[in-house]
Parts: structure tokens; C-alpha cells; sequence
């Protein structure tokens, strides 16, 4: 048997497993690669609304994935919620201290659907000095409209930038992945068919296409193999909780 990749989430826990570390392992499984989580945060939601939320402390945070790290030879790491751009400096350091070599892919959740806040918006501008250190990041229309104004945008040189299409107002489901300055579009495979609204659909993606990062296939490919295992999420059933099938 051909061993399998490992990679790490690095995210919130959800309790209704539609989002964070649960939705990130289950991905991971389909995927075929060994899933490791930390958790950022312990949330209390469901499907449609998130009620409270506690951080854990960043210090508890970098611990955990220096151990992970040291006992097993992570490939990729998918990073979801984080508290502000501190704590996501701190768990970029830690990583690339244990490995440099290591893929990052951070999934800006700055608000929920449900608008509940995560990320401390004030702390920003202190992103320029982390962005360029990713791997790809993963924001919808909206969070790239927010990293636009702030003038965020990763150099696609050094970090490619792969703009979901589920909250645009044309062209719906289509993304713009960017890389070494050039756009690629990724168009849903079949426009005809029914897609439902699912919570945790983002996680879901950048855990995707960080396990096609770490089973070697190139950005673009990735891309499109998460691109695919998203469509088949979002049309597994009508609820806000999609279901993960082979």
C-alpha cells in the first residue's frame, strides 16, 4: 500500500462538523491523506449561526504543531480561522521553522455567512509581512474586495491567489485562480446543475486543494481537483450540511 501524505489543519473546532477541524478531516480522508489538526478555537454554532467563540491561546496553538511537526513529516497545512494577523504570523513561523519546504494555505475567514466576526480587522496591515509567506490563500469575492482596499494582495510570484466565485453577482461558481500573474478561470464543470448552499463549502475547498498539494500535483490542478470535490459537496443533499462520499 502507497503511504499516504500528511497534512495539517490548523482551525476552529465546529461542533455541527459542517465547518473547521471536523469538515478539514473528513476532506482529508476522502482525499487520501492522513489528516493532523490543531485547534484555534473552540466555537459553539450550528449550520445557520455561529453563538460564541474562545481562542485558544496562540502560545498553546504553535506548541501543538511544533509537536505534529517533530513526530510526522507534514507536506501541506491548511490554515482556517484565525484571531488576527499576529496569530497567524505566529503559526506561519512556527511551521516554516519546522519545515520550510512546507505548503501553507490560508482560508481568510474574516466573517461567517452569518456574519459573526473572527478575524480582528484592525490588525490588517500587518498581514504584508505574512502574505507572501503562503503557499495560496482562498478568499471569496467579498474577503478579496476587503484585502484589495487594504492593498493585501499577495505578490501571485510567491503566494497564488485563488478568488472564489460563490458569492459573485455574474458568472456565479466561476474562480479566478492567479498565479505568477496570470488568471486562470475555473468554470463550474456543469452550469445546469443544482447546487445548494452549504455551510463550511470554503473549508472544504482549501482542505481539498491542500491535500492535492501535498500529494505533488501542481497549483492549477489542485485547484481544479478541489473544484470538483466542492461541486459533489454542494449537491450531495438539500440541508445547510453537505455530506463527503468517495
Amino acid at each position: 500500500m502507497q503511504e499516504r501524505p500528511y497534512v495539517m489543519s490548523v482551525a476552529g473546532f465546529d461542533p455541527s462538523g459542517g465547518a473547521g477541524l471536523l469538515s478539514d478531516s473528513k476532506t482529508f480522508e476522502q482525499s487520501k491523506v492522513m489528516g493532523l489538526g490543531v485547534c484555534t478555537a473552540l466555537t459553539l454554532q450550528t449550520a445557520s449561526k455561529c453563538l460564541s467563540l474562545e481562542w485558544r491561546p496562540v502560545k498553546e496553538v504553535t506548541d501543538a504543531i511544533q509537536v505534529l511537526m517533530e513526530n510526522y513529516p507534514v507536506s501541506a497545512v491548511k490554515v482556517g480561522i484565525v484571531k488576527d494577523a499576529e496569530f497567524l504570523g505566529e503559526i506561519v513561523k512556527t511551521v516554516k521553522i519546522s519545515n520550510p519546504e512546507v505548503k501553507i494555505v490560508w482560508d481568510p475567514v474574516l466573517k461567517s455567512t452569518s456574519e459573526f466576526t473572527f478575524f480582528d480587522l484592525k490588525t490588517l496591515p500587518q498581514l504584508k509581512t505574512v502574505i507572501n509567506k503562503l503557499c495560496l490563500i482562498t478568499p471569496n469575492y467579498n474577503e478579496y474586495s476587503v484585502l484589495k482596499e487594504h492593498n493585501l494582495l499577495p505578490d501571485t510570484n510567491q503566494c497564488s491567489l485563488l478568488i472564489k466565485g460563490g458569492h459573485r453577482q455574474d458568472h456565479l461558481g466561476t474562480d479566478i485562480l492567479v498565479e505568477n500573474g496570470k488568471e486562470t478561470l475555473l468554470v463550474p464543470v456543469e452550469d445546469h446543475q443544482i447546487y445548494f448552499p452549504k455551510h463550511g463549502s470554503g473549508c472544504v475547498l482549501s482542505s481539498a486543494i491542500t491535500a492535492e498539494l501535498a500529494k505533488d500535483e501542481s497549483m492549477e490542478t489542485a485547484c481544479k481537483q478541489g473544484k470538483l470535490y466542492i461541486e459533489k459537496f454542494l449537491k450531495s443533499n438539500p440541508s445547510l450540511l453537505g455530506t463527503h462520499s468517495l
